[in-house]
């Protein structure tokens, strides 16, 4: 069979420039000059016979072609960049997620073990950092994510809510006598307790969240550090549920009530939809889903 091909440094340069937007970031990343960028974007255009950018004063913007050529172009590089890095062996076993502190810590931390046991030729890495990756230009395979599911350019996958509650170690609750109730919560310090969290839980249990009588707690400024802060007594925490369930069944935390805040926003694992039949990203998608799926409700 005779594939027909464009030129392919041509549609390596193009797979860069309409990733960046950017026709000087794209030399740079391809170690060229602009000018070559330049030349190799005509050339392309004229094997085409269509305009793959717009151009404009400080940027460049895909057309309607161009934007069809450019989904195709990175999906295949990506797929010719992971046989390349299996043929060379090691390289294709490396899996990075980029997920926040507060899931590394508590959720992904007590399980990745499982998956590193049932897959011993991929090596795992987390990223914690609370930026937004571009999984199109940094070298991420996986996310966690908080959100509505929709982001452009990924595909995403549902796996739990972020339903929040109360929370708090099971000494400080004897100390003052036990919380049965949502007033009960000002006998003891609040942490993090101007969280609008706070007054969402309360009116979703039927009582107005009252400032005027709440103990002040530290505001630590991350779940992660409000957790561990209440597991040592020092108040109670606004936590999300599905996060502390192993806190919960050791006895480090208690959750005194059923009721749960919401503000519709859920956990999500999502990678570049380019990616999506990379067999390293397939596997932990599949454990991922298998892990979480007790904490998926229907309906």
């Amino acid at each position: 069979m005779a594939w027909q091909l464009p030129p392919l440094p041509a549609i390596r340069v193009f797979e860069a420039a309409a990733r960046w937007r950017n026709f000087t970031r794209a030399a740079e990343e391809l170690g060229m000059t602009q000018a070559a960028v330049s030349y190799q974007i005509k050339l392309l255009e004229e094997r085409v016979g269509a305009p793959l950018f717009t151009r404009k004063a400080r940027q460049v913007v895909l057309t309607e072609t161009g934007a069809a050529l450019a989904a195709q172009a990175t999906q295949a590089f990506s797929l010719l960049s992971e046989a390349y890095q299996s043929a060379r062996g090691g390289a294709a076993g490396h899996l990075s997620i980029s997920t926040m502190q507060t899931f590394a810590s508590n959720w992904m931390s007590e399980r990745l073990g499982l998956f590193q046991q049932a897959h011993p030729e991929i090596i795992v890495t987390l990223d914690t950092s609370s930026r937004l990756v571009d999984f199109t230009k940094e070298d991420l395979d996986i996310g966690i994510r908080i959100g509505a599911g929709e982001w452009p350019g990924l595909t995403s996958h549902f796996l739990f809510k972020g339903d929040y509650t109360p929370m708090l170690s099971p000494r400080l609750a004897e100390s003052v006598g036990g919380i049965r109730q949502p007033a009960d919560l000002y006998k003891v310090p609040l942490l993090g307790h101007t969280d609008p969290w706070w007054v969402n839980w309360f009116k979703a249990a039927g009582s107005e969240f009252r400032p005027d009588l709440v103990r002040p707690g530290p505001t630590l400024g991350a779940q992660f550090y409000e957790a561990v802060s209440a597991i040592a007594g020092q108040g109670a925490a606004i936590l999300t549920s599905n996060l502390y369930q192993s806190h919960i069944a050791d006895g480090r935390l208690i959750q005194p009530f059923k009721t749960m805040g919401t503000d519709d926003h859920s956990y999500w694992l999502v990678y570049a939809t380019s990616r999506r039949n990379m067999p390293k990203i397939k596997l932990f998608k599949d454990w991922m889903l298998e892990q979480t799926k007790g904490l998926r409700v229907e309906g």
